[in-house]
């Protein structure tokens, strides 16, 4: 397995990930912020989560990397097609199955059934992230596709 590329561009794809997905959401682009919801984990200040949010992605990136750069050397085989492909796969987990489970073990976000007694800061994701506008999911997919393709043009199988 390709150790060194695995740490080098690992850390480079999700860089580049997470910089685009703030890049959209600053266009207007979608609601979601990343850096925030996943600070918020950890404090409530907004500026201090983004900081801790935005390091707290990088670790997860590299940990969804290493996924990447096993199923290239078990697959013996790294292309910019298969990184798409496994891209695909990223983000349908993340869309479907990460963010909606997010309100049941994120202290300062609501549920779909927390009602008006919550008081909880930050909005529920929703199945898609759909909560966080109507081309968040585009956009998801979009950076989750390019973090694939650079992997699998820059990892060695």
């Amino acid at each position: 397995m390709d150790w060194a590329g695995w740490a080098l561009f690992g850390f480079v794809a999700t860089t580049a990930l997470t910089a685009a997905l703030i890049t959209a959401q600053l266009a207007g682009l979608t609601r979601l912020d990343l850096p925030l919801v996943l600070g918020t984990l950890f404090t409530e200040d907004p500026d201090r989560a983004r900081v801790v949010g935005f390091f707290l992605h990088l670790g997860v990136g590299q940990g969804f990397a290493l996924g990447y750069a096993a199923t290239f050397a078990l697959l013996d085989r790294a292309t910019w097609w298969i990184g798409a492909l496994l891209g695909m796969l990223h983000v349908g987990i993340a869309l479907t199955v990460l963010l909606p489970l997010l309100p049941g073990v994120h202290p300062h976000m609501a549920s779909q059934r927390a009602g008006l007694a919550s008081t909880a800061v930050l909005e529920p994701p929703g199945l898609f992230a759909l909560n966080y506008g109507v081309q968040t999911p585009v956009v998801t997919a979009v950076v989750h596709v390019m973090f694939g393709v650079v992997l699998g043009l820059l990892l060695k199988p």
